[in-house]
């Protein structure tokens, strides 16, 4: 498996600025141990005029870009029609995978029943997607979320059975899957061979006991310093033969996104072998 880390939390701003802080992202990944990074698909309004300037700078910086990451809403055509857009560009810059997710509820509650009508029309966009992006030699990833249509077990399940797994695989988060309830290594064994990507960060389980709403994505953590536990999700990612990416995010970094990179950069060498 290999260590990644996504860089969107570097980047604020106007669009020069946003661009010299993700070769900045870039460089200090390196730096660390990251040869692999991920960003969000809004780099493209970047570099879309001249996609191989991006495609230079992650060379010179010594990374490889392999990820990009959109959301949808529930127009089924205009979230169509980015995505299109977002995984033609992934793929001329040599991208390989493309995560995905409902963009999220406008307000409370961000936790609510399935809902297999708004399900529904996630489902067309990802099956839709992932024949055309396999056609470009991408690789859609549906990434389950806190405050999303596809957040919960339930949620997961009816998204996997209308989905078509030679269209459609999971990036599987395990805080997300914690904030939900579940035991990530659990939902790993449950959908390893759908699995083709994989989102790591940690939760301070005692500080999600007290929080509410959208402060519960607050508890994420850098890996190590919260309770998941990454030795058995990797068991369950190798029985399931998984031997792909392994992309560290962390929303909110606890000091600056160097020194959280850097601790579970530690982690994943120290503990995971990786």
């Amino acid at each position: 498996m290999k260590a990644a880390y996504t860089g969107w939390t570097w980047i604020h701003g106007d669009a020069e600025t946003a661009k010299r802080q993700l070769e900045q992202s870039f460089k200090e990944c390196k730096f660390l141990g990251y040869d692999t990074v991920e960003n969000f698909a809004f780099i493209r309004d970047y570099y879309k005029d001249d996609p191989s300037e991006l495609k230079k700078l992650a060379a010179d910086c010594g990374v490889e870009l392999v990820n990009l990451y959109g959301h949808f809403t529930l127009d089924v055509e205009e979230s169509l029609r980015i995505a299109r857009e977002q995984v033609d560009f992934l793929a001329e810059i040599g991208g390989k995978w493309y995560n995905c997710q409902h963009g999220g509820f406008d307000g409370e509650p961000y936790e609510r029943p399935t809902d297999p009508e708004m399900l529904d029309k996630i489902c067309e966009i990802a099956n839709r997607l992932g024949e055309y992006a396999k056609e470009k030699g991408v690789t859609v990833c549906f990434h389950p979320h806190y405050g999303t249509c596809v957040f919960s077990q339930s949620d997961i399940d009816y998204f996997a059975a209308h989905t078509k797994p030679e269209f459609v695989s999971f990036c599987l988060d395990t805080a997300h899957t914690t904030l939900a309830g579940m035991d990530p290594a659990a939902l790993v064994r449950q959908y390893g061979s759908r699995i083709a990507y994989m989102h790591l960060k940690d939760v301070d389980t005692y500080a999600l006991s007290k929080a509410q709403g959208r402060d519960k994505m607050a508890t994420f953590r850098a890996l190590g310093h919260g309770t998941v536990d990454f030795p058995a999700v990797k068991a369950a990612l190798e029985e399931a033969g998984y031997d792909g990416v392994l992309c560290v995010e962390l929303d909110r970094p606890e000091v600056c996104n160097f020194h959280s990179a850097e601790v579970s950069r530690i982690y994943l060498r120290d503990v995971l072998g990786i």
